[in-house]
């Protein structure tokens, strides 16, 4: 196992058992453990790790590992879905969904992860996500998996 491999397996155990903030603040952790990182070493792994920030409460955000490899849906993606999910329109091939405030980056890398062919892309703001889609039908039916989701 290598020396990077390692080091990721002991993110994943940092921001599992605890709420980590900053790339500082993880690193300071890792070097506690013995990792000799910079910060760009951190900032790397985290985006090979693809971690993403959700709100943690109180103003604060943590790193959440997705795992989007998943063969199924994973309950996290779910969960981040229906604790931020307010509405949503559509305006041709343009998908708008509105969340909660601060919850839009966390929504629109919950629904990035599930890998819809259909969307080209998403760009999240405070508490709405727009996402360019294929087609006008193809947007009916994002809706539609989005809603079977949230029931």
């Amino acid at each position: 196992m290598g020396m990077s491999k390692k080091r990721q397996d002991a993110i994943i155990k940092i921001i599992e058992s605890r709420d980590v903030e900053t790339q500082q603040q993880l690193a300071k952790l890792l070097m506690e453990q013995g990792f000799s990182v910079t910060q760009a070493t951190v900032s790397r792994d985290i985006k090979k790790l693809k971690l993403s920030k959700v709100p943690a409460g109180s103003g604060h955000q943590k790193y959440v590992l997705f795992h989007a490899d998943e063969k199924h849906l994973s309950s996290k993606y779910v969960n981040v879905l229906k604790e931020g999910f307010v509405s949503m329109d559509m305006a041709q091939n343009i998908l708008v969904v509105k969340t909660v405030s601060g919850m839009a980056m966390a929504v629109a890398a919950a629904i990035d992860a599930m890998k819809y062919p259909q969307i080209v892309g998403s760009i999240a703001g405070d508490d709405t996500i727009m996402m360019a889609i294929r087609s006008v039908e193809d947007t009916k039916e994002i809706m539609k998996q989005i809603m079977l989701l949230l029931e």
